[in-house]
């Protein structure tokens, strides 16, 4: 198999770069580079880790997602999607071997995207993305709930019952403040899209200014800059960054080895393969959505194994930082796209644009109230889920139900490794199904025939889930009188595999214990090559009672599926 060439988006994308598009790129960036701000630190805190992880993990694997990725607007960095996941290898690991995991699952992407494996992740279901998904959204609102609240907790654990337990335990130490700053945070961010409507009353300030002027603010920079500003000022006793973490360092990330060592390695298949699964999956589901949102003729549509290349190497290089696992954000890649940008050098400003405000503003972060970045997060956590699928749940099949209410269930009670572990099986277990409901036999009359003659005509894939639809007709056969001929028709058969094969074996031994002869014609490419191969032609050739003369067919369905017994 071909390895897929290395080759950065970025590298055509400059291709006919102007004035024109630096500018817009430049204004992109900037925009999503604020956007990110708090949205990294609460990825970081709500998975246990400290406010610093999630920024720097936005600022070098947004970096490098923006200049070796696949994509022209994508922006790398901590997602929602991975809190849940992180805070469960923090909880059973330690921080050490998230870091190793991390690592590993970038080589791991890496090489899904070198073996061009890139496309395999769209053979997930979109049932078990949409439930995988709800469930992560709920375990992050559950997650926040502690400091929304102001509840005096001193370690959250992982499990979901666990924490529904323990803040139950604890609901007499709910902090007023805290949940009013959360509440008011909450409120806010729901609010601000709506003041810009265009059908929403214009409110006009001093100065000629109106509260539409303010529409490109982000709504999380707002809300973070107000409450924590009155929060300060009005001494409210609740907890901060600095209170918690001691602030933000103000100075580059160090370097560092994590101590590794191939029997940890060994224990950390299942989080590795997790982290890259979902990393997979996140980066380029977020990719196509840039696709569908996309209008500008300069950006190209993605390619995925390139994408999962970079977000592997960024994987790779980040732990040795002290930051957790990055992939495409859709959020963030939604507002660069809709802020102008033109092409990676957005991505690369974005990160350019969080380096500068952590290193000259993380004094000011030690005031932020964990309340409101909880507020931030809850928020987040309502528009990842996709609940409005579970109201469209009675329009679909009761397989498609199955998948997405088990995916979400098993998210929610056990983590996202058993949900899509056994939502793919369930999965292909339907699907083999449903296939196998597809095939079907049609008895086929000949009133003219010199001998007793049994026909069918097979239609659709005859594989390991539809040969039980083939018992009828050797009953039929062992019932029928002896020197019989039995006809089929294979020019509806699209398909056969070795357990296909298996069944037509299983009628040729049925047809010559009575003394019959079988014939089977018109056989497409693939079933005929397979009966070749395997020697079941020979077998047909070689029947010693000679073929009888027949007349024309007219088909009459009595298949299994129809309630009538074949012949």
């Amino acid at each position: 198999m071909a390895l897929h060439t290395f080759r950065p988006r970025i590298v055509d994308a400059l291709r006919g770069y102007n004035h024109s598009r630096a500018l817009a790129d430049l204004g992109a960036g900037v925009t999503v580079g604020v956007v990110a701000l708090p949205l990294a630190m609460a990825f970081a805190i709500a998975s246990g880790l400290p406010p610093q992880a999630g920024l720097w993990t936005a600022i070098i694997g947004g970096f490098l997602v923006a200049l070796l990725g696949g994509t022209s607007v994508q922006i790398g960095g901590p997602a929602g999607a991975f809190i849940v996941i992180v805070y469960g290898i923090v909880e059973r690991y330690g921080v050490a071997n998230l870091l190793i995991s991390t690592a590993c699952a970038g080589v791991l992407l890496f090489a899904l995207g070198l073996l061009r494996l890139g496309n395999l992740v769209r053979f997930v279901p979109v049932s078990i993305v949409i439930g995988f998904t709800n469930g992560i959204a709920v375990l992050i609102a559950v997650s926040q709930l502690k400091d929304f609240l102001g509840l005096q907790i001193a370690k959250m654990p992982g499990n979901f019952f666990s924490q529904l337990d323990v803040m139950a335990q604890h609901a007499g130490t709910v902090n007023p403040y805290a949940l009013g700053l959360g509440a008011t945070c909450l409120a806010g961010l729901f609010l601000w899209p709506r003041l810009f409507m265009h059908n929403a009353p214009v409110l006009r300030m001093p100065g000629g200014y109106s509260v539409r002027s303010f529409a490109r603010i982000p709504a999380p920079v707002v809300a973070l800059i107000s409450l924590t500003a009155f929060s300060h000022f009005m001494g409210y006793p609740v907890e901060t960054l600095g209170t918690r973490f001691g602030g933000i360092p103000q100075s580059l990330p160090v370097f560092a080895l994590p101590e590794f060592s191939w029997d940890t390695v060994r224990l950390l298949v299942a989080p590795t393969i997790t982290i890259a699964l979902l990393g997979a999956i996140e980066s380029l589901l977020c990719a196509r959505v840039a696709d569908q949102l996309n209008t500008d003729p300069h950006i190209r549509k993605h390619d995925p194994n390139q994408e999962l290349m970079a977000q592997g190497l960024a994987n790779f290089v980040v732990p040795f930082f002290g930051g957790m696992p990055v992939t495409g954000t859709i959020a963030r890649t939604v507002t660069n796209l809709r802020a102008g940008a033109t092409s990676p050098v957005a991505g690369i400003v974005h990160a350019a644009t969080l380096a500068v405000i952590v290193l000259a503003a993380a004094p000011l972060a030690l005031h932020i109230p964990l309340a409101v970045l909880a507020g931030i997060l809850l928020h987040v956590a309502w528009n990842m889920g996709e609940w409005h699928e579970f109201a469209r749940l009675r329009k679909f099949s009761h397989h498609y139900r199955l998948l997405l209410l088990g995916t979400f269930f098993l998210t929610v009670v056990f983590d996202l490794t058993v949900a899509v572990q056994v939502g793919l099986v369930l999965a292909c277990v339907l699907f083999v199904r449903r296939m196998g409901e597809l095939f079907r036999a049609e008895s086929e009359v000949l009133p003219d025939a010199v001998v007793p003659t049994l026909a069918w005509r097979l239609h659709g894939v005859l594989f390991f889930g539809a040969t039980s639809k083939i018992d009828p007709l050797v009953n039929a056969i062992e019932a029928a009188p002896q020197g019989v001929q039995v006809l089929l028709d294979a020019s509806d058969l699209f398909a056969l595999d070795t357990t296909g094969l298996e069944a037509l074996e299983q009628i040729l031994k049925a047809t010559e214990r009575q003394a019959g002869r079988l014939v089977l014609q018109g056989a497409q490419a693939q079933p005929a090559s397979l009966m070749e191969r395997s020697g079941f032609n020979a077998r047909l050739a070689a029947q010693s009672a000679p073929m009888q003369p027949y007349a024309a067919a007219n088909p009459q369905e009595c298949g299994p599926s129809s309630g009538e017994t074949p012949g």
